[in-house]
Parts: structure tokens; sequence; C-alpha cells
């Protein structure tokens, strides 16, 4: 046992040697050799990892005991000391053990080692030996007992990637009930549509919020095919995917024993040298949560500019006011839940290109760059479901319409000649629509002046209602009419 003194400290030291070499890991520690080598070599983002891909990996090493166990490869001892010393990691403790970078070299096998070595170690105590002595608990031979980082990282990130798009659709689904309420709330209020940021006719407000909950069902809708891909794990596969090194009933009963452990659902691909040389899964489900981002930062985009004002702009809508916009502006209030939507948004695109671009870049029978693939896709996967969270509970409740601000712009906008024009013709149409804009005189104004159309007319034609369903506004009057002319 060797001492370091220091003026402040007394640490002591155990010698734990790997095929580099012999290292001095402090005595009390849980990791090893290998994972103190990780932690000087990999000083690259300084964060911790995700703690789900640790307790996944603690699942995958519990299951992997028990199939040993039960196929006559491991003894039973030691594989009911790694179950209890996995049961402890899943219930919280020893999380602060797993020490190395997210982003690490070497396809995962440094994770994968660092969770062997805190297994093995706490195993050791169970069992009343001491931390680093392997002859009563190996972290290659007995926790990586018919194991590979090759098929034990994938299945890990797999799994991490599951339980976080559960969380992530349940705020989605919060999202989607919280805008169908406001479709219901804002229904009977009219305002104008838009297009290239131009007057476009009128819609209701209620039919843009309904619209906007039904893209977020799209979003689930889409996240759920892509995590259908998360279940069919490389698991038993090994090094390659041919299974070297796994025992063939070990093979058979590894996936079955981990859905039992785990209460997921699980298959064993159908091909395991496919699933462990390729990480598209992983690409489909960024894809996936890419395109739920684009969504949510065009709704933002919409909110953003439908409350602007208060008096300079829009002024359609009011954002609940969460915080003061300026130092120096005083009133100011800023849309700052729909502003961290769009910057999460913009963060997960390029999280997407990240993992792509990773994808690509694997040769022939592994995919080394799945550390950053899972860096980039946790982030993304947990930053989405704030961000919903957020715009949930201190945005899109909370929103109020400024129902006469909508009809005004409605009323004075020439949007309104296109649901006139079957009455009046298009030559007409775009003289009127023309004038209103030389002149500023409202195009209801400028019809009753003309004699075009009366009063009574013009309420029908331009019904909210009539005029944002289906079909032409006013439409029993052009028969009406038509009728008149043969009489």
């Amino acid at each position: 046992m060797a001492t370091q003194t220091t003026a402040f400290e007394t640490t002591e030291y155990r010698n734990e040697k790997d095929s580099i070499g012999v290292k001095q890991v402090p005595k009390d520690v849980y990791y090893g050799v290998q994972s103190l080598r990780a932690l000087e070599n990999f000083r690259i983002t300084g964060l911790n990892m995700h703690p789900e891909i640790i307790n996944s990996l603690a699942y995958i090493k519990k299951a992997a005991a028990i199939t040993n166990c039960e196929v006559g490869i491991l003894d039973k001892k030691i594989a009911d000391a790694i179950v209890k010393a996995c049961d402890e990691i899943l219930d919280g403790h020893l999380h602060e053990y797993f020490i190395v970078d997210p982003i690490q070299g070497g396809a995962g096998t440094s994770l994968n080692m660092n969770a062997n070595e805190v297994i093995a170690n706490r195993a050791i105590e169970i069992l009343g030996g001491n931390k680093g002595d392997y002859s009563i608990v190996n972290p290659n031979d007995h926790v990586n007992c018919g194991q590979s980082t090759n098929d034990v990282i994938p299945t890990a990130g797999k799994m991490t990637s599951l339980r976080l798009l559960e969380h992530a659709q349940k705020e989605l689904r919060r999202l989607h009930h919280a805008l169908c309420e406001k479709a219901d709330e804002f229904n009977s209020i009219i305002k104008m549509g838009r297009t290239q940021m131009q007057d476009a006719v009128p819609i209701r407000l209620g039919q843009e919020f309904r619209a906007y909950s039904n893209a977020i069902q799209r979003d689930i809708n889409r996240m759920d095919k892509a995590m259908d891909e998360m279940r069919s794990l490389n698991l038993g596969g090994t090094a390659i995917g041919t299974g070297i090194n796994a025992d063939k009933k070990y093979l058979k009963r590894i996936v079955p024993n981990l859905c039992t452990i785990t209460g997921m659902e699980f298959v064993q691909s159908f091909d395991l040298i496919d699933a462990t040389q390729n990480l598209d899964p992983f690409v489909a489900v960024s894809g996936s949560v890419k395109a739920c981002a684009v969504t949510l930062s065009k709704i933002a985009n919409d909110l953003r500019l439908m409350s602007s004002g208060p008096r300079a702009g829009f002024g359609e809508i009011n954002l609940p006011a969460k915080q003061n916009g300026s130092s120096i502006m005083p009133g100011k209030v800023n849309p700052v839940i729909p502003e961290v939507v769009n910057q999460v948004a913009f963060n997960i695109i390029g999280n997407d290109v990240t993992i792509t671009m990773a994808a690509e870049a694997g040769q022939l029978e592994l995919n080394a760059f799945e550390p950053i693939v899972f860096y980039c896709l946790f982030q993304s996967i947990d930053t989405l479901a704030f961000a919903v969270s957020t715009f949930v509970d201190n945005c899109v409740i909370g929103i109020t319409a400024n129902e006469a601000r909508c009809r005004e712009l409605v009323e004075n906008s020439v949007g309104i000649i296109t649901a006139l024009c079957p009455h009046v013709g298009y030559e007409t149409s775009a003289d009127l629509a023309k004038e209103a804009l030389q002149t500023g005189v409202p195009i209801r104004t400028l019809i009753l002046k003309k004699g075009l159309l009366t009063e009574e007319e013009l309420n029908t034609i331009l019904d909210p209602v009539n005029m944002t369903e289906p079909g032409i506004s006013g439409k029993t009057l052009l028969f009406s009419k038509e009728e008149s002319k043969h009489d």
C-alpha cells in the first residue's frame, strides 16, 4: 500500500495493474486503473455521465450476471454479489464513481470498464474482500463475462434513449393538450391570416392553435416509430456481432432476461453483425427529435410575431410576462420563453448534424463514435423535454387573445376581398384592393359606398365562420341573385 502526504492531507493508494502497467488508485474509490487512465486521457467536456446510462449499464450487467449463472458460467455467490452491486447503483448509489468523460475515444470501452470496475469492487466488498482484490470478483472475467463494449454500449445507449424519449413524449402530450385547450378557447376569434408575411385571408385564432396541436401530435407519432428501432439490440453479439465468447445458451437468454428485470420491451436483432456495425437507429431517433424541435421553433416564431408590440406590432395575443425585458428601456417585456425554445431547437439541429456525421464515419465491423452520438442525443432529448415543459407552464397556458385587435386588423385589411371575389368579380376585387391600399379606406366602406353589396350581404359574406371554413362564403346570395336574373 502506497501513501502520499501533503501539508493538508494524507491519501492512501492501492496498486492496480492492467496491460499497460501498474498505476496507483486511491484506496477507497470503487473505480479502478482503467477508469483512472480514461479520466486522465479524456478531459474533454468536464461533465459527468448521464445518470440514465449509468442505470442502463447496471441493468445490463445485472442481466448478464443472472444469465451467466443460469447457464453455469458464473458462480452463484459471485453472481449474487454482482446483482446486489447493480441494484445499489439502480438505487442511486455509487454514481459518483463513474468518472469518465461522456466524450471519449475507444468506442465506449472506458465507460464499460468504469462500470465493470465499480461493480466488481462493490461486489468484492459484499463478499468480504478489499477493493482491488480482483481474485474475488474480476471486472473482465466476471462482471464483463459474455460481453464486449461493442454490444454493451449500444444496448445501454438504446435503453437510455427510450427512457429519455418517454419523458420527452410525456411533456409533448402536455403541450398538445394545452394547445387543444387554447384552440377551443380561441375558436370564435377571427384574425388575419398571412402568407409570406403579407395579408392573406382571414382565419380563426383557434384554427391556428389547432394546427399547432396537430403538428405536435405528428411529432409524437414520429418518435414512436423511431423508438421501435431502439428496441432491437445487438446484446449477445460481443465484439463484432459473431457472438464470440458468449455461451449459446447465454445468447438466447440475455435479452429476455434484460426485458424481465427492466420491464421494457426488447428483441434481439436478427442480424447481430449489422446491429453492431450500424448506428442508423440513432440517426432516426435524432431525426425525429430534430423534426419536433423544428415544429416547436416554428410555433415559437409565430407566437413572437403575433404577440409583437404591444402597440407597434401585431398585438393579436398576449404572452405571460415572465421577467423585465431591458436594463435600459423601462416596462419592456420580451418573449423570453419562445426565445429559449428557439435556441434549444438550434442546438438540437446542430446535434443532429454531429450524430449524422458520426454514424456515417463507422468503418467495417464497428462504429467507434458512439460516445459523441450518445452525448449529443441525450442532450437533445433532455433539452427538448425541458424546453417543452417551460413552454407549457410559462407560456402556452397563459396566452390570452386581443379579440378587438384581431378583428380590427381583419376589417382594415384588403385580405377580406378574397371572400368577396365570387360576389363582385376578380377584376373589380383587384381594383377595390388597390384603391383601399392607396386611400386607406377599408374594403367594407368602399363596397358600401359603391353600392356593390348591401350591409346585410356583407355581414353574411364576412361571417367569421363562413370565411374560415371550406366553400364559398355567402354562397346562398349567389344563388338568389342568379334566380332573380331569370325572374
